[in-house]
């Protein structure tokens, strides 16, 4: 996902050189490992409840649990950990994270696999709330934008490579091995960062919970996190359990789920490159058209899933609109802040974060009634279409609102 600054942070020039510093790369590994983690369980629900013998909906818990986490780290623990070296902080994330997923290699039994993921959500929240920051502050004015980038390339390559390429671990040697995967994924970014980020990085402005009630009183940000949360999630009622409905509904072979979700990945990469793009200059009116999109697919999916062929073109966009909209999502979040909140920039787009991750566990929740329901798994894709008609409705409510504001 393309998450906003949290913090921001001056520094002392960190690099001189014209070429972009080696502690990018740093924060580009992070990222790769963190993203891997918090996706890659997805193609991992049936193998895991298989061995731990529980439920597909039970196991499903373990993508909610973690948004949550995640949820709760983005505006709150970056907040609370404010104070601290933002070098020293980046290294505790990093160790923090290798625990987590540690934990969950170990894990014996459901209930501890679940604290495991909740421990490493958090790492996962307050890692975004400060790495593009962190990102930006290693390089010149004109280069941030790229610098954040490559930082949130890592992540996004997590989603075409990293996922898959754990799920391929996962259903050959065992789900415990993708979590040992990461875990060495997380050592690496953790004596990457030791080693590469400097120690001259100084907060001068940190988040503050005081800001809080003043952005939840403001009726157009608080719209705008409710698309954030109902967009994300209406993909999540379906992706969750993408890895069953491709096997018993679509009667692909445990081996060609994972093709499928590089096919995926690829998709998502695309869609964000070219959502960010479109919504440059008018991100209400972008999202309408996206949000719209995304439910007649999700909609599509339903009719296709029983088609291998046509399964895979629908999956192909649906995983473009689904992350589009990310872009678009903050940089609104962004506006009506600088418009309307001057000074609370930073903490509308940790709670942005944060609404996107509670979509995720809204989603992931929902489908596992579902699939648990009369209805069954093959319904989650229109029920997730619904998700997105209240989405459409509360943007064209936000574009209302914000023409009165003119």
């Amino acid at each position: 996902m393309n998450y906003q600054k949290e913090i921001q942070i001056k520094t002392e020039p960190a690099v001189k050189s014209k070429g972009l510093p080696a502690a990018l790369w740093a924060l580009t590994i992070s990222a790769f490992g963190i993203g891997t983690t918090e996706f890659v369980i997805v193609g991992l629900l049936p193998t895991v409840a298989g061995d731990l013998g529980i439920s597909i909906p039970s196991a499903g818990l373990l993508v909610s649990l973690y948004a949550i986490g995640v949820a709760i780290g983005a505006p709150i623990l970056t907040a609370l950990t404010g104070k601290i070296p933002r070098k020293v902080l980046l290294v505790s994330i990093m160790l923090l994270f290798v625990i987590g997923n540690g934990l969950a290699s170990i894990a014996p039994g459901f209930i501890t696999l679940v604290m495991a993921r909740i421990l490493t959500g958090f790492a996962h929240g307050v890692y975004f709330s400060i790495g593009s920051t962190i990102a930006a502050s290693l390089v010149p004015e004109e280069k941030r934008a790229t610098a954040i980038s490559i930082m949130f390339a890592g992540l996004t390559l997590a989603i075409v490579t990293g996922v898959p390429l754990g799920t391929f671990i996962g259903q050959h040697f065992g789900w415990r091995a993708t979590f040992i995967g990461v875990s060495i994924l997380g050592i690496i970014g953790l004596l990457a960062s030791m080693l590469l980020v400097p120690k001259n990085l100084k907060s001068d402005q940190t988040a503050s919970l005081k800001s809080l009630p003043k952005v939840f009183g403001n009726r157009r940000m608080i719209f705008a996190f409710l698309m954030t949360a109902m967009g994300y999630g209406g993909t999540f009622v379906v992706f969750t359990y993408l890895s069953p409905i491709l096997q018993q509904i679509t009667g692909f072979q445990e081996s060609t789920v994972t093709f499928i979700l590089l096919i995926y990945g690829i998709a998502i990469a695309l869609g964000n490159l070219l959502g960010g793009k479109i919504a440059n200059k008018n991100p209400l009116q972008a999202l309408l058209w996206m949000f719209a999109a995304q439910g007649l697919v999700l909609l599509a999916f339903y009719f296709t899933a029983g088609n291998q062929i046509l399964s895979i073109i629908t999956l192909f966009l649906l995983g473009g609109l689904s992350f589009a909209s990310v872009p678009g999502l903050q940089l609104l979040v962004v506006q009506i802040a600088e418009k309307e909140l001057p000074g609370t920039e930073d903490v509308a787009s940790g709670i942005n974060i944060a609404a996107f991750n509670i979509g995720i566990a809204i989603g992931s929740y929902t489908g596992g009634l579902i699939v648990t329901s009369s209805l069954g798994l093959a319904s989650t894709p229109w029920i997730g279409a619904l998700f997105l008609v209240a989405t459409v409705l509360i943007t064209l409510y936000s574009i209302s609102l914000s023409k009165n504001q003119k």
